[in-house]
């Protein structure tokens, strides 16, 4: 019997990946659980096992080619395993955040077992109308059941006409090109040209930067940090990280102070629920890190970064970093962020505004410290000229969730934070 194998669902809000490499070929048998194909999803390299024992009859994808959850990708010949895949087997590396957002291949409807993938504001919304998920057809991708379906199926149990509803318009960014963009000339008339592929990390990131910009009114508030306390206390005890194995940049006293400014501001550790009208405040505190990779930008979280000593923190960022470098980091470690920090004072980058990391609602941009003249008051009225360690940094915001007078007093907190590190920072050590 030949049965299809298809893209699984390889965790929440990923719907699409790149093939990077098929190690198998046609005619070769193949056992369950051997590692049959290698795609990029979601800015993280995943090798999808095999559900089957048996012979790979027929390859459908090569390397190069972008698939979807749900298409075909291979059909296998010989074994006892039946038709229907498994998707939460298939999907084994890495698991999804949540066992009934992992199905890809799903009952049909009317069958009362298994997952159905819905989102959780669809499930609440069942759980309110009194329906069951499994009796209701699906209309989204990849099989998934919408709030259009679940209100669909209870107005017929019901024998009420179908409110109306606006037709789902999908984000901005769905589609790769802009729409209604002209038709771009011909520009090998002027001169030789190349063309590069767009996809993979640039293909995935221009998705999410057009989805950021399209719907985030971006706000920004600019201040500098006098950190030159800081940078003699980093150095202090820099020997003493390397040994354990991290590194003490200023990214590391960045990440404490920002969990100390969203403890105080929690709105800032947030994301805009529009479809329910809803703020939802996260208490948790997994923040984001930009990393510049030789592939494009990626953006690994720190986890509970408040429950975490700067040693700690030390050794975590700088093993994640090289991870990421590396292409090693699995879909799991670039989801769950809640605010997101990106320094480009590695590269000699000053003020700049980074764009906010949807579904989030602020990200802090950072510059190089640069010595610079600053004015300081000795007594009153006696005023010198000193030279101080500045940096530079930009707070992004949604303003539909925040203000300005917000971002003020967050930066403050901030500021004041790492300006005088002894007091916070000296136990965590």
């Amino acid at each position: 019997m030949s049965r299809s194998f298809k893209l699984p669902d390889l965790g929440e809000g990923i719907h699409e990946g790149e093939v990077l490499a098929v190690p198998v070929t046609v005619g070769q048998e193949v056992q369950e659980n051997d590692i049959i194909l290698e795609v990029e999803t979601d800015k993280a390299a995943v090798e999808i096992p095999s559900p089957y024992t048996g012979t790979i009859q027929e390859i459908l994808v090569k390397p190069g080619d972008i698939v979807n959850v749900g298409d075909v990708m291979m059909t296998f010949s010989g074994g006892d395993e039946t038709e229907t895949v498994d998707a939460e087997k298939a999907a084994a590396a890495p698991a999804p955040s949540t066992a009934d957002e992992a199905a890809a291949a799903h009952p049909p409807a009317g069958r009362g077992t298994g997952p159905v993938p819905a989102s959780p504001a669809t499930r609440r919304l069942a759980r309110e109308l009194g329906v069951d998920l499994h009796l209701v057809t699906p209309t989204g991708p990849a099989g998934l059941v919408t709030a259009e379906d679940v209100r669909a199926f209870a107005a017929q149990a019901t024998g009420e006409p179908e409110a109306p509803a606006a037709t789902p318009k999908p984000p901005a960014a769905a589609a790769a090109p802009v729409a209604g963009a002209p038709e771009l000339p011909d520009f090998s008339r002027w001169g030789t040209v190349e063309r590069i592929a767009f996809r993979s990390i640039r293909r995935a990131t221009a998705k999410q930067m057009s989805l950021a910009w399209s719907q985030i009114p971006h706000v920004n508030s600019q201040d500098v940090v006098d950190v030159t306390k800081l940078e003699a206390f980093r150095h202090k005890h820099k020997a003493e990280i390397e040994k354990i194995g991290g590194k003490l940049t200023l990214t590391v006293f960045a990440l404490k102070a920002i969990a100390t400014a969203l403890k105080t501001y929690p709105n800032f550790n947030a994301s805009l629920d529009t479809a329910n009208s809803e703020i939802i405040i996260k208490h948790y505190y997994n923040i984001g890190v930009a990393v510049n990779t030789d592939r494009g930008l990626i953006v690994p979280v720190v986890r509970d970064v408040d429950r975490k000593s700067i040693k700690e923190l030390a050794v975590e960022l700088n093993d994640l970093v090289q991870r990421t470098r590396d292409g090693k980091t699995t879909v799991e470690e670039l989801q769950g962020g809640t605010f997101t920090i990106t320094n480009a004072g590695a590269m000699g980058g000053g003020f700049f505004a980074p764009i906010i990391n949807y579904p989030e609602v602020a990200i802090l941009g950072a510059g190089q410290a640069r010595m610079q003249p600053v004015v300081r008051e000795q007594e009153k009225g006696d005023f010198v000229i000193v030279p101080r360690l500045m940096m530079p940094v930009a707070l992004c915001i949604d303003h539909r969730v925040l203000d300005g007078a917000d971002a003020i007093r967050f930066l403050k907190v901030l500021v004041e934070t790492l300006e005088d590190p002894d007091e916070l920072l000296i136990s965590m050590i």
